[in-house]
């Protein structure tokens, strides 16, 4: 029934629709600006944090760490092990991507731990570079970063390694370039033509896609990720120095847990309050 034809009862039903209409329009208006305040806050928070990342935090800086290193040696593998000679317990693995800021802000917290605890013949450190990210250009930059590092001698890896961390692209920026991973390498003393060659050729490409295979059946599935004779470490190991060296003289005792790093459980230092810690959290080919 038109308005014009209809009596004084429906002309009021279509003044009532109309003003219930205008009423769902100003509540959709409204919900859409505080949508868009609340956007805009996630934007800044996520600003602040990769600010933060980027700056380290309060946290050391990644070549903060001047004491002795222990001989490092080139796995079968193609992992990297840390140790003085005869130290085969406890075993940290370190599954990292070169390209993911978690691990360089735990490298800035924990390598130097690692690194004394190494030296100290208390503890084998085991790298274990992979390729955790799947989208462009962290992939790239990923599988550039960790076919260098396999190219790289063991004798100067650490250190690598290390400059690696120190001179991560920002997040969606294309980086770790062929020609700055080799003046990196040049900068510690590496200059023969086969690491150029190497990096250039890509040719570790395999022992990067062999990792980045073991590092899915092992069960990793975010970085930073590290095993303590096998059990993943707890977010309390993770974010403190002081719990690692608890855990690592704890597990001195232990033996490793079978089947390598999957294990149901965790390796824990004394019980501390709990702490979320950032990850990058990927899945794996």
């Amino acid at each position: 029934m038109s308005e014009q034809g209809g009596g004084p009862s429906a002309r009021r039903r279509l003044a009532d629709e109309r003003a219930r209409a205008a009423a769902r329009g100003r509540r959709q208006r409204a919900l859409l600006v505080v949508l868009g305040a609340v956007a805009l806050a996630g934007v800044v928070v996520a600003a602040v944090v990769v600010l933060v990342s980027r700056n380290g935090g309060e946290g050391p800086a990644i070549d903060d760490y001047k004491g002795a290193l222990a001989p490092a040696t080139r796995q079968q593998d193609g992992s990297v092990a840390m140790a003085k000679p005869g130290v085969a317990a406890p075993v940290l693995d370190v599954w990292e991507d070169f390209q993911c800021p978690a691990c360089k802000a735990m490298e800035a917290r924990l390598g130097g731990t690692m690194k004394q605890l190494a030296a100290d013949g208390e503890l084998k450190v085991v790298y274990r570079p992979f390729q955790l990210f799947q989208q462009e250009p962290l992939m790239s930059n990923s599988r550039r970063a960790a076919n260098a590092a396999a190219c790289m001698p063991a004798g100067h890896w650490v250190k690598y390694h290390d400059r690696l961390y120190a001179e991560q692209p920002e997040e969606g920026r294309k980086g770790f370039l062929p020609q700055d991973l080799i003046a990196w390498a040049a900068d510690l003393g590496v200059t023969d033509p086969s690491f150029a060659a190497c990096v250039n050729g890509e040719q570790k490409m395999k022992t990067v896609d062999q990792a980045s295979a073991l590092a899915g059946r092992s069960g990793v599935d975010a970085t930073p990720y590290l095993a303590l004779n096998g059990r993943k470490v707890d977010d309390d190991v993770l974010g403190s120095p002081d719990e690692l060296k608890k855990a690592v003289a704890k597990a001195a005792g232990s033996a490793p847990a079978p089947g390598g790093t999957r294990s149901s459980g965790t390796a824990t230092g004394d019980a501390a309050p709990a702490r979320g810690m950032p990850r990058a959290t990927v899945a794996l080919r």
